[in-house]
């Protein structure tokens, strides 16, 4: 990461569809997959699946601050997600396809925690999605890297309508600048 660029980690269920949608948007600079927020070092997509690690299938976005900002770039996300389900999106269960806002830059909490404010006032059900420091993450091994690219029919909880949205999206106020 440069001093343009800023990241920020989301878990928003199988990481296929998730970092596939985020490199589209006009400004995300960089994505890859992994493992965030568990309690096993360097674990594998089995050992998350079936042995509880804690870790969330995660997406690593780089983005550029000067064509997207934080706060509509977590708008897209709560695009696509359900921010009141827990421990699952689309078709996909388990505490691994949970969501989560990981943060690296303590600056940002206030921005993510107005957005998460702003959201729940939308919802009568109380929001499901967890914001914490990031305290690991770990890289995907390199079959999931850019799955959806590699496999154009793989299985994703998102819907072709988003990606096209994705390709599209245009921060209102940095559009201004």
């Amino acid at each position: 990461m440069n001093k343009e660029t800023k990241e920020i980690y989301l878990a928003g269920g199988c990481f296929w569809g998730t970092e596939k949608y985020f490199s589209l948007i006009p400004g995300v600079a960089k994505t890859d997959v992994g493992y965030a927020n568990g309690e096993t070092e360097n674990p594998s997509y089995e050992e998350v699946c079936h042995r509880d690690t804690g870790h969330a299938e995660t997406v690593h976005v780089v983005y550029d601050p000067a064509i997207i900002r934080l706060e509509y770039l977590l708008t897209l996300y709560y695009n696509v997600i359900d921010p009141t389900s827990l421990n699952r999106q689309g078709g996909d269960e388990g505490t691994q396809y949970r969501t989560g806002i990981y943060y690296v830059d303590t600056n940002d909490v206030d921005i993510i925690k107005d957005s998460i404010k702003e959201l729940q006032s939308s919802y009568k059900e109380q929001l499901a999605i967890e914001v914490l420091p990031l305290s690991n993450y770990y890289l995907a091994e390199e079959y999931h890297q850019k799955y959806l690219d590699k496999n154009i029919h793989g299985y994703c909880h998102i819907g072709q309508d988003k990606f096209k949205e994705a390709i599209l999206a245009k921060d209102p106020i940095q559009s201004k600048i």
